[in-house]
């Protein structure tokens, strides 16, 4: 594995000063010399004006990889005009902090329930060397291998989890999150790429089956309500027999309790107003 190294490089705006000054003395000599002196000093002209091809920028946050007939010679980080060996190539990659959002996948979660998903990927290069050397395309390689890491992911896991004895893909967001990244991370760290983030921006059952999943969505939220009514309905029963007795309103036996009681949590489980019927009877 090609690991990434320092170039030999120097600043190019050192190097400007003494090219001019070759390249003058040059063009003066094959003007004012012999015609014998002349071939030699032409061919010096020739490689000073080679040596100006060694000339190149590097913009911030990028890097130059430089090859010699295809042996690596080691990466340029530093900003400004640089000049190194003008027979190196000298390979562009942005060190920059980018990002892309996949497309919607389709695929099944853990209970094989069909899901579309899709999520934002935030990378950036750190080893030049691996990323030029050790992939053919690092750019498609980090595309197709965090779709393959998403759909596995999404794979692992439940898209809703009615139990909540484990994390799902709806309902642990971060967990997720987080997941993801060590995911993509462990495809893309052989490509000298680091994930910095991977969030889900998309998350949905498939369109065959959201209705029937909305459905039972509806289903379970609504016995939870009930739940939550029960038990506080239960709660207001007990306080209002306690208040009665430690205030000495009424005395109940066990069978009026029964029917109190019958009577509040009716009046408090409905799901309608209720309608208050008075005994007209029991006045006389």
């Amino acid at each position: 594995m090609i690991k990434e190294r320092s170039a030999a490089s120097t600043s190019g705006y050192v190097m400007i000063v003494p090219l001019l000054a070759l390249q003058v003395a040059t063009v003066a000599g094959i003007v004012m010399l012999p015609i014998l002196l002349k071939v030699v000093v032409a061919l010096g002209a020739v490689v000073v004006f080679i040596c100006w091809f060694g000339l190149y920028l590097v913009h911030p946050n990028q890097g130059r990889v430089l090859q010699l007939f295809g042996k690596y010679a080691g990466t340029d980080r530093n900003p400004g005009l640089r000049w190194a060996n003008p027979l190196y190539s000298k390979t562009r990659v942005s060190l920059r902090v980018r990002n892309f959002e996949s497309g919607k996948l389709k695929v099944n979660d853990k209970s094989g329930n069909p899901i579309e998903i899709a999520a934002v990927v935030v990378w950036r290069v750190v080893d030049t060397a691996e990323a030029v050397f050790e992939v053919d395309d690092y750019e498609n390689f980090v595309t197709i291998q965090s779709e393959a890491a998403i759909r596995n992911l999404a794979s692992r896991y439940p898209y809703d989890n009615h139990e909540a004895e484990e994390i799902c893909l709806r309902g642990n967001a971060r967990e997720i999150a987080e997941l993801a990244r060590k995911e993509i991370h462990a495809r893309l760290d052989k490509a000298g790429v680091e994930v910095i983030e991977a969030r889900i921006s998309h998350l949905a059952y498939a369109a065959e089956i959201a209705q029937a999943m909305l459905q039972r969505q509806q289903a379970s939220a609504i016995v939870a309500a009930r739940h939550k009514i029960v038990e506080g309905a239960v709660g207001m029963v007990e306080l209002a027999l306690a208040k009665l007795k430690q205030q000495h309103v009424v005395d109940l036996d066990e069978e009026r309790k029964a029917a109190m009681v019958s009577n509040l949590m009716v009046v408090l489980c409905g799901d309608q107003n209720t309608q208050p019927v008075v005994n007209a009877g029991s006045l006389y």
